[in-house]
């Protein structure tokens, strides 16, 4: 049964990363769904794993039907995820409603998340019979899931299209279930997986063709797709007009103006840039356009190679001509480490997407502003672009703005803010020119002709009604500071997202949440109290206590495990190998954890043997492991692979050891611990994932959000 259990890890993991990715290019990309989507799995696992009832007779072959069941929902699910557009009768092109898209990730999630728990469950009652540990169990699922994040992660690293991974992993589930250990020596049941795991090796051959065939669904016009590390590329054509989508979501099309816009309204702005540094969207236009104002030296930093590779294969060849210019170098790097490593420019124009995610974030933050600052020559300007409303802020887009505004006002001693439908913001050491006069007499120097920008339109931009007002608003309004430490502007864009379905969350801001923060101390004093109330109890029976102890090792490793990941990618990107080598390094802290609790307890002759010492110490490890990660995030030169792997598998280490620990001191059995304990974990860390998501460490900041998990360790001391 240890080969089944490993398997079981393989194949949850898999699939989560697997269907996680399709759902993020469902709702083209928007991070809330992907972490609902978390959430939503978590659930549906600790469901099965509750639902799943204790087998009356230790039948190996009980594990293979859910095995086969499980080969059959993965690629069902993909496909589900993909058409959901379609089931729904959704408008092309446009957000499905929020219920739509609640129903598509429980149709694209739960089955394949209910059978993941279902499947532990059954593995590891039987894993236990055989007089096997709960400890041992969760050890050798944990280490299969390294195996299947290694295969989702790497795989895709490798070039296989998600669609396959998908395959491959229903491959693994359908040869599963003819093991001799999950009763494959029925010779029925042994050829039936046979047949199946035939048809998913066929599967992989046409694999291709299979998902450029649903890719289609969504963009009829498609010419290629491919999966990055960085999303899903598909790119169409329509006559002349080719369009690049990332995510499902429009980047640009060839025929957009949006790259003149955002370019000369910069541009003209500096007397004359001889050095220009494009990070990110130089392959959508921006860096043609700023050849117009014939610069010496153009560089393109791009974070996705693959990306890039694809894309100006397709490029009609007036788009294509000036990537090939010798005056524009394409490099591949992330962006806040390419600056990092040295050189001047007179313009920087931040062409990456809107903090909409804590990975996009770190390109609008004060830290991120002050590393353009020092790469600009003197009388240089860095321009950004955001997109926003012409006519109306709502406060969540108000205090958005207002706090990038802050962030580059700590930077630069003047920053010019030019409303549209996509704001125009630049940042400078010197004035800034905002009289249209300046910038039409250098548009005419310059012989610049565009569809878009024109005297007339200048003049409206600077001196309409509105520009005045937005001036305004940013003086006298106030928002957070958006940091590295306290990433707020992601949040603000999810509830701006989320306002469209919603429009009563229209009025929730920050200083609203924290006004009425300020006046609930006493209901959270009371909160507090009423948490400790139950804490004690708990005490006073053994399965809530274990349970609810599980549940708070699990919100805690959830929540620190999110800050660190997150802040690794505030301050060195999202490098898909190095993510790959972070989630791995969670999973191999669990294994090792709960085979360390597993061995502290041979020997004894009843599991309950161990000590409550090991539980003191691995709560108390909680609040030493918070601390850790609050000293980490104010001390820049401390969140390097190495120190973050090594902290990530702490986490890992002690959410394994709690676990183990409860089951060991499980007074009803091993096998009755399995579903209470195992759904905890699940239920624990679905809340924590989400609490510190979307609430906790945006409006704290991940500094304090680690110094509150390191008080909720120390309470959790009263369930030992």
């Amino acid at each position: 049964m240890s080969a089944v259990l490993f398997i079981v890890g393989v194949i949850s993991i898999a699939a989560q990363v697997v269907l996680l990715r399709e759902l993020d290019v469902a709702a083209f990309g928007v991070e809330l769904v992907y972490i609902l989507g978390l959430g939503a799995w978590l659930a549906a696992t600790a469901l099965g794993t509750l639902l799943c009832p204790s087998p009356r007779i230790a039948r190996t072959g009980l594990v293979a039907l859910p095995l086969f069941l499980f080969s059959l929902l993965v690629p069902l699910a993909v496909a589900t995820a993909r058409g959901s557009r379609i089931l729904l009768g959704a408008v092309p092109g446009a957000y499905l409603p929020f219920g739509g898209q609640v129903v598509t990730i429980l149709l694209t999630l739960l089955p394949a998340g209910f059978l993941s728990g279902w499947l532990f469950r059954r593995a590891a009652g039987l894993f236990v019979t055989e007089g096997r540990t709960v400890a041992a169990a969760y050890a050798i699922e944990s280490a299969g899931g390294v195996a299947g994040g290694l295969l989702s992660s790497l795989g895709l690293y490798a070039g296989f299209q998600n669609f396959s991974l998908a395959v491959a992993c229903s491959l693994v589930a359908a040869a599963a279930s003819a093991l001799p250990a999950s009763g494959g020596r029925r010779s029925r049941r042994r050829i039936a997986a046979f047949g199946l795991g035939g048809a998913f090796l066929l599967g992989l051959f046409l694999a291709p063709t299979l998902d450029r065939a649903m890719t289609r669904w969504d963009h009829p016009s498609l010419i290629e797709s491919r999966d990055t590390p960085y999303g899903r590329v598909s790119i169409t054509q329509r006559e002349a007009q080719v369009s690049v989508f990332l995510n499902n979501a429009l980047a640009f099309e060839t025929e957009g103006t949006e790259a003149e816009h955002f370019v000369h309204l910069a541009a003209l702005q500096h007397p004359g840039p001889e050095r220009i540094l494009i990070l990110g969207g130089g392959i959508g236009g921006t860096a043609a356009e700023a050849l117009r104002h014939g610069p010496a030296h153009v560089d393109c930093v791009e974070v996705d190679a693959a990306l890039t590779e694809t894309v100006r294969t397709h490029l009609p060849p007036p788009r294509r001509a000036p990537l090939e210019n010798p005056a524009v170098r394409i490099v591949a790097d992330d962006p806040r480490r390419f600056l990092q490593a040295g050189g001047t420019y007179d313009l920087i124009l931040v062409g990456m997407p809107e903090p909409s995610s804590g990975q996009a974030n770190r390109f609008y933050t004060r830290e991120f502003f002050r590393l353009c600052r020092d790469r600009l020559r003197e009388g240089g300007i860095a321009a950004l672009r955001l997109p926003s409303s012409e006519n109306r802020w709502t406060p969540q887009m108000t205090e958005r703005a207002v706090s990038i505004h802050r962030a580059l006002g700590t930077a630069f001693e003047h920053v010019l803010f030019i409303p549209g439908d996509t704001d125009v913001i630049t940042a400078s050491a010197s004035p800034l020119p905002a009289d249209p006069g300046v910038l039409i007499e250098r548009c005419r120097d310059r012989g610049l002709r565009s569809r878009l920008i024109s005297e007339h339109y200048l003049r409206y931009l600077l001196q309409n009604d509105r520009f005045g007002e937005v001036a305004g608003t940013l003086r006298t309004h106030a928002a957070p500071l958006n940091t590295d430490t306290r990433p707020i502007c992601y949040q603000l864009t999810v509830l701006v997202w989320l306002s469209k379905f919603f429009p009563a969350l229209a009025g929730l801001n920050f200083g609203r949440i924290e006004s009425l923060a300020g006046n609930s101390v006493p209901a959270l004093g009371a909160a507090a109290g009423l948490c400790v109330l139950l804490l004690l109890l708990a005490r006073i029976r053994p399965a809530w206590r274990g349970a609810l102890l599980v549940g708070l090792a699990g919100f805690v490793g959830m929540v620190l495990e999110t800050v660190l990941i997150l802040q690794y990618q505030t301050r060195h990107g999202v490098l898909y190998r190095d993510l790959g080598i972070l989630i791995t390094a969670f999973m191999l802290g669990l294994a090792a954890g709960a085979l360390a609790l597993a061995a502290a307890a041979r020997g004894g002759s009843r599991y309950r043997a161990i000590g409550r010492g090991w539980g003191v110490g691995l709560v108390a490890g909680f609040a030493v492991l918070a601390a850790l990660v609050v000293f980490q995030a104010r001390m820049q030169g401390l969140s390097g692979l190495a120190e973050t792997s090594g902290l990530l598998a702490a986490a890992g280490f002690l959410v394994a050891g709690v676990f183990a620990f409860a089951a060991l001191r499980w007074p009803y059995g091993q096998e009755r611990a399995v579903s209470p304990l195992y759904a905890a974990d699940l239920l624990g860390g679905c809340v924590g994932s989400v609490a510190a998501s979307l609430l906790i460490v945006p409006l704290a900041g991940m500094d304090m959000t680690a110094a509150g998990m390191a008080a909720l360790a120390l309470l959790a001391l009263i369930l030992i």
